[in-house]
Parts: C-alpha cells; sequence; structure tokens
C-alpha cells in the first residue's frame, strides 16, 4: 500500500441561515458536510460518489479551503493545513489544484488560453518571459492541443478543449493531488471518455494523485482504484472498486449501482427505486440520514447513528444492517 498523500479527519461544512437585513440572525445550519474521515494514497484516484446535492463538491472545496471548514482536520504529507496562514496555504497550492466542473465557466472569457495557463506560473515564479510561452505551449501539446492555439481566447473551443484548458491549467505547477470535481459531466459522451483517457494518461506520466467527484457509476468505474459513497454529507461506504461493485452493502449504494444502464437489451438488471426526496441537509433524519428512503430499515436506524465499521479488509460502511 503506497503513502498516504492527503487524510480528512472529521471533516464539517456547515452553512449559516441568516434572517434579517441589518441585523441577522442565524436560524439554521445547512449541514453540507458533516464528519467526513478518509485518506488517499500517492497515485491513486479515489473516486467520491452520490446523488446532486449531497455535498461531494462542497467537500472537494473544502479541502482545497476555497471553502473554509467549520471544524475538522485536512493533512497533506503529514502537514495539518486548516491552520494555515494565507501565505502558507498560497505556497501549498502548487501541490494542490482543480479541475473545475463546468469548461464554459472556469475560464476567464477575457484572457487568451496562454494567460490561462501561463498565470499560475507567474503568480508561483516558475517561469516568465520566453521560458513561460515554451512551457504553455508544452502543457498544451500535452493534453492534445496546439501551441498555436495559445493565442486564442475560451470562446473558440469547444466544450472538451475547454476542459483540456482546465486540465493543462492544473497541471502547469506540477502538483501533486488534484481534485477533479466532476470535470466531465458537461461534455458528450465521447468526449468524456477522451477527457477520461486523458487523465489516466496524465497521472501515469506524472504520477499524479486524484479525488475523483462524479455522480455517474460507470465513469468512476473505469478510472477509480476505491470509492466512497456519500449521502446526505457523510460518506457510507468505502472499499476498493472492485469490492463496491461485485458486494455493495449498504441499500444506497446498491441503489445507485441498479441505476448503471447495461448495454444489453437482453440483460434486465433489478431496478431500486428510492422513495421519497432526498431529505433537507438543512434538517437532516435523526439516525442514518438514510432511513426514510430505504425499504430495509428499522426502528434502531432512526434512533442511533450507524457506527462506521470495517467489515472486510478495507471495505468500510456504516449501516445498522451490516454486521
Amino acid at each position: 500500500m503506497a503513502e498516504v498523500l492527503l487524510e480528512v479527519k472529521n471533516l464539517t461544512k456547515h452553512f449559516p441561515i441568516t434572517r434579517g437585513i441589518i441585523f441577522q440572525k442565524v436560524v439554521g445550519l445547512n449541514k453540507a458536510v458533516d464528519d467526513v474521515s478518509f485518506e488517499i494514497h500517492r497515485g491513486e484516484t479515489l473516486g467520491l460518489v452520490g446523488e446532486s446535492g449531497c455535498g461531494k463538491s462542497t467537500l472537494g472545496r473544502t479541502i482545497l479551503r476555497l471553502l473554509e471548514a467549520t471544524s475538522g482536520e485536512v493533512w497533506f504529507e503529514g502537514r495539518e493545513i486548516l491552520g494555515l496562514s494565507y501565505h502558507e496555504m498560497r505556497e501549498l497550492r502548487r501541490d494542490m489544484q482543480i479541475i473545475f466542473q463546468d469548461p464554459y465557466a472556469s475560464l476567464n472569457p477575457r484572457m487568451t488560453v496562454g494567460d490561462i495557463i501561463g498565470e499560475p506560473l507567474l503568480i508561483h515564479n516558475l517561469a516568465t518571459g520566453k521560458a513561460l510561452e515554451q512551457r504553455v505551449k508544452e502543457l498544451l501539446n500535452v493534453v492534445g492541443l496546439s501551441g498555436q492555439h495559445a493565442r486564442r481566447y475560451p470562446h473558440e473551443f469547444s466544450g472538451g478543449q475547454r476542459q483540456r484548458i482546465g486540465v493543462a491549467r492544473a497541471l502547469a505547477v506540477n502538483p501533486k493531488i488534484i481534485i477533479c470535481d466532476e470535470p466531465v459531466s458537461a461534455l458528450d459522451v465521447s468526449i468524456q471518455a477522451q477527457v477520461i483517457n486523458l487523465l489516466q494518461d496524465l497521472q501515469k506520466e506524472f504520477g499524479l494523485t486524484y479525488l475523483f467527484i462524479a455522480h455517474d457509476l460507470a465513469v468512476v468505474k473505469h478510472i477509480s482504484d476505491r470509492v466512497a459513497v456519500m449521502y446526505l454529507g457523510q460518506i457510507v461506504e468505502l472499499t476498493t472498486k472492485g469490492e463496491l461493485y461485485d458486494n455493495p452493502l449498504h441499500p444506497y449504494t446498491k441503489a445507485l449501482l441498479s441505476a448503471i444502464p447495461i448495454p444489453n437489451p437482453e440483460v434486465k438488471r433489478d431496478r431500486i427505486l428510492l422513495e421519497g426526496d432526498v431529505p433537507s441537509p438543512i434538517n437532516p433524519p435523526p439516525g442514518c440520514h438514510f432511513h426514510t428512503r430505504c425499504r430495509y430499515a428499522r426502528p434502531e436506524c432512526s434512533e442511533a447513528v450507524p457506527e462506521w465499521k470495517e467489515v472486510n479488509p478495507g471495505h468500510f460502511v456504516a449501516c445498522h444492517l451490516v454486521k
């Protein structure tokens, strides 16, 4: 097992809900991320899956301190980073980068592609002048574009090309870990495959580590080494991708897997339809957050929070039904 590169301990991010205009009063909390713990090993890809609104993107941004955590710890290479100063965190951002979900909104339309990719190099004093231009061309070639594209603007590119530009920007400072925040969800299926293959090739070439956030379990299965399943701000199951897809234990994981389409009309899968709507993170259900939609729920599920336990080597789950 490779060394632990990133470790998250009891990470929580609550957004206050206020009332009033002049004198604002906190009347509630949006519990977007609620006591999450996991670790990522150097060189691996950890997939993070769940329904829209379950807190996946908030978790990724809180790890990078694009959002400040409410409580908890984030350790990167044995160093706790939530307590770092602005200048210390700025230096650390060379090692921790992000690829945003929307390739249309994540690029400044008033900057050329060369300026977009070169900006982190200037901020971290890594290259200037001719060296900067050469580095930008190298990065564009790495992601499958041409050096001539450096003079163009984002609106002149397709969605897949824009996401490649976002990948090049993330690679510019030679990071150790990249948080991929649903990098292919806004792209056509054929373009998704190209970007996924690009990310895998870059990981092999540069020894990158990924936290890959997505809601498409088929995509996650293709790229991930381990998979964490998130529901309403909490991780409910974590294991290797082979174990998760062959032996899912949590009822929510089983429901998600049953929704993956099979490209064979003769093969039928028993679809597990979840009842009711996703509860509000402002007022989540007591006990197990999933019990209001679980067909196997027992009285204890609404009374006590399930213990996070290792049921098989490397297979963790939080469910009263799993012994």
